[in-house]
């Protein structure tokens, strides 16, 4: 899956509500700060608008254009309609990820998808870990006592985002690797 890349894949894999993104929002700078560049895609169960209606890029969209490209000095946003309301793949995500030519593409959400993960585990939730039998799980972040794991599997504590930035780090070998 990560031909079309030269990017590190890895992906954050929880059940809703186990913090993944409040997890990547303190890692990602500390991973920054280290010297990597980092994409991020965050899958959606639902649908999502990212332009506001009255505003040129979304009338635009919505007399039909199945691609709009925002542009200015400071960033780009392609918002593309999917008329078939088809889930886009992993694959095609990847390769519009890594077109910016990162170090490490962290993937919030796909957690059957098989590239290697870290898994979250958050004992206040109630719920088991995304799949314990899931041979592409590289560590478990875990909030309370650790589930019942694999051996050989790194143990990683979710409240301690210095922690896990660093076995990222160290995973994903460093800027330009």
């Amino acid at each position: 899956m990560a031909e079309k890349t030269k990017a590190k894949i890895l992906g954050i894999a929880a059940w809703s509500g186990t913090g993944k993104t409040t997890l990547l929002k303190q890692v990602l700078p500390l991973l920054c700060a280290g010297g990597l560049r980092v994409a991020v895609i965050k899958h959606a169960h639902h649908s999502f608008d990212i332009d506001k209606p009255g505003k040129d890029s979304y009338e635009l969209r919505k007399a039909g254009a199945e691609r709009v490209l925002l542009a200015s000095k400071h960033r780009r946003a392609l918002v593309t309609e999917h008329l078939h309301g088809r889930e886009p793949a992993l694959a095609e995500l990847l390769a519009e990820a890594g077109a910016g030519d990162v170090d490490l593409i962290l993937v919030e959400g796909f957690k059957r998808a098989p590239i290697p993960k870290i898994a979250l585990y958050r004992a206040a939730t109630g719920k088991k870990l995304p799949s314990q039998s899931d041979p592409d799980i590289i560590a478990i972040a875990a909030a309370g006592p650790p589930p019942p794991s694999p051996t050989g599997l790194q143990l990683l504590d979710l409240n301690n985002p210095q922690q896990v930035a660093e076995f990222i780090f160290a995973w994903a070998g460093g800027p330009g690797k």
